[in-house]
């Protein structure tokens, strides 16, 4: 899966990321759908990411920059918040999409793709894409094109590829307009 950039500074996140490097495990990234998760209580969407740090370092600003790779989609069955503020909880791991070769009505989205990862920000995630795959043709898409955050998540949650390119190419085709 796909790679990304954040900024730590809380400490709640700055001691969840030690226990994970402690324990050798990941963590799950999760869309926010109502609520605010510093200000009060908050409602997450049924599908994340479960996310390993691939990176770690100082930024100028003094804030620590992480790295995190995608490692498999989740279903998160239970949320609490503890003390901290830090929501935990359970999940199941859903199963992988099978292998889907990019159709031919779908090369100019790889071609898109690609000049995408020539940006020097996207360069620096340091990532890897079988341009043959559509499974990683859409991942990567959806990580990278100025979608909306309802839309990203409702191409995460789609579990068909093609159906997947499809709706890129719909968003795109909005983009334009």
């Amino acid at each position: 899966m796909g790679r990304i950039p954040l900024q730590l500074f809380e400490p709640r996140y700055l001691d969840m990321l030690s226990d994970c490097m402690k324990s050798d495990r990941g963590f799950v990234v999760v869309l926010i759908k109502e609520g605010d998760e510093v200000a009060g209580e908050c409602e997450f969407y049924g599908v994340g990411t479960y996310v390993r740090l691939v990176d770690f370092r100082k930024l100028e600003n003094g804030l620590l920059g992480i790295t995190i790779e995608g490692t498999s989609k989740v279903l998160l069955t239970e949320s609490t918040k503890g003390a901290d503020g830090l929501y935990s909880g359970r999940i199941e791991h859903l199963i992988e999409e099978e292998y889907v070769p990019l159709p031919d009505e779908h090369l100019e989205l790889a071609t898109l793709l690609e000049q995408l990862e020539r940006h020097p920000a996207i360069q620096a995630l340091n990532m890897s894409v079988d341009y043959e795959d559509g499974r990683q043709v859409g991942w990567r898409l959806v990580e990278l094109l100025p979608l909306s955050k309802e839309e990203k998540q409702f191409l995460l949650e789609l579990t068909d590829p093609l159906e997947r390119l499809k709706q890129i190419e719909y968003f795109l085709s909005l983009m334009e307009q």
